[in-house]
């Protein structure tokens, strides 16, 4: 060594602390990859990525040939500097010491914190360029990776943290999922985004979320005036009515009202024709998750059911619509007397019907109503007064004043909704 000059040396030093940077690099870069993106550009055929899979599906091999290669590098700057200290301080007795300061901090700055910040920073730009080189060197050292492996596989079994056979990265959660979602809004369609998010959102909603309440649900009593029957089935907007006797609870079925067209058509439709037409009613219990009713549909080739509570009374009614609804968004036809849009005014105010489901509300308002209760707005009022209040009174809940606008029928018909404040 003293006869090679101290530039030689230094530049010596330097690419070792080179190396030492870029397997530092490396290790942070391939653990904080992306794997989801690089399997999908390795099915889209990326050789690097295709390399950075294969290296990743084994970590113990990946971890060794890094950090073999690290601290042989390490061990050599060390040495290299304590020679170049004695080169240049002579036999003093700090001089060791100064060597070993230096080389630490240049080893902090150059090998270790620099490297790592790049490293999980661009993690999945890194990568597959990465890996053309450490496929090969894995390859090189595998026998020294494999024996040093042996002695990392014994102290994992005697500490009993081996990992199993079979063992894989843990998969994503649900939450997770929608949380990576959330993050990637702005790479699609702002449509798109929406879909996805209100799919997470079946699993956590019930049909008796997404019915049409009991109070405006159309509806035929077959114990009315015949008259009474067929003008309302003249002026139905829904193609299937709950057809029952004397009270709603009393359901006898479902009437499907296209397969009427031709008996009206031909004057031939009679009460005993209506009844035959009748088909037995679907019933869906009101706690019953909407993911879970859509597949019901699905396997029951049913379109719309009968909500029903614990006690066997009729809620309302929900169809494959309503759910697809809650998936895609409003596409079908606004029904007669539900036509108003929901959205604020100029003046921060909006006349909501009391029939208007406090999911929809939160949904086209960006309101915080609270959903663990009452599932409509007429029904949160009422359980916040414990009586029907009377047009004219404002209240405040969950922070946002409303306005009784129009009661009807023992219910709130209209209210409006002021925009919060805060």
């Amino acid at each position: 060594m003293q006869d090679i000059p101290l530039s030689a040396l230094f530049a010596a030093l330097g690419v070792l602390l080179i190396l030492s940077g870029f397997f530092s690099m490396s290790e942070t870069a391939m653990m904080a990859a992306n794997r989801y993106r690089l399997r999908h550009l390795a099915q889209q055929g990326h050789r690097g990525a295709k390399l950075a899979v294969t290296l990743l599906n084994k970590t113990d091999k990946l971890l060794g040939v890094i950090l073999l290669g690290n601290t042989l590098i390490n061990a050599a700057a060390a040495t290299l500097t304590s020679y170049i200290a004695l080169a240049l301080f002579g036999e003093e007795k700090w001089a060791l010491e100064i060597g070993a300061l230096s080389v630490t901090f240049a080893l902090l700055i150059v090998s270790e914190i620099t490297p790592k910040v790049v490293g999980a920073t661009y993690a999945d730009r890194i990568t597959p360029p990465i890996s053309f080189i450490l496929t090969p060197l894995l390859r090189l050292v595998y026998p020294i990776i494999w024996f040093v492996n042996l002695f990392v596989s014994a102290l994992l079994r005697l500490i009993h943290l081996a990992p199993k056979a079979g063992h894989e990265a843990p998969r994503l959660s649900p939450e997770e999922l929608r949380m990576l979602v959330l993050e990637a809004g702005h790479f699609m369609p702002q449509k798109h985004h929406s879909i996805l998010l209100n799919l997470f959102e079946l699993e956590r909603i019930t049909v008796e979320d997404v019915m049409t309440p009991r109070s405006s649900m159309e509806s035929i009593d077959l114990n009315e005036p015949w008259e009474e029957i067929t003008a309302r089935l003249a002026t139905s907007y829904h193609t299937r009515l709950p057809v029952y006797r004397d009270e709603l609870n009393n359901i006898v079925g479902v009437l499907h009202q296209r397969r009427l067209i031709g008996l009206m058509h031909r004057g031939e439709l009679t009460p005993e024709s209506l009844a035959e037409h009748v088909q037995e009613a679907y019933y869906i219990p009101a706690a019953t998750p909407v993911f879970s009713q859509l597949q019901f549909f699905q396997e029951n080739k049913q379109r719309a059911g009968l909500v029903i509570d614990e006690y066997g009374e009729v809620l309302g009614l929900v169809t494959m619509e309503d759910i697809i609804e809650e998936i895609i968004g409003e596409f079908t036809t606004s029904q007669p007397g539900n036509t108003a849009t929901l959205a604020w005014a100029a003046d921060d105010s909006a006349l909501v019907e009391g029939s208007r489901s406090l999911r929809e509300i939160n949904r086209k308002l960006g309101l915080p109503f609270k959903l663990d209760g009452p599932k409509t707005l007429n029904g949160l009022i009422v359980e916040h007064f414990r009586d029907i209040p009377e047009a004219g009174i404002s209240l405040k809940i969950d922070g946002i004043p409303i306005e009784i606008v129009q009661t009807q029928d023992r219910s709130i018909k209209v209210a409006r909704l002021f925009k919060p404040t805060h």
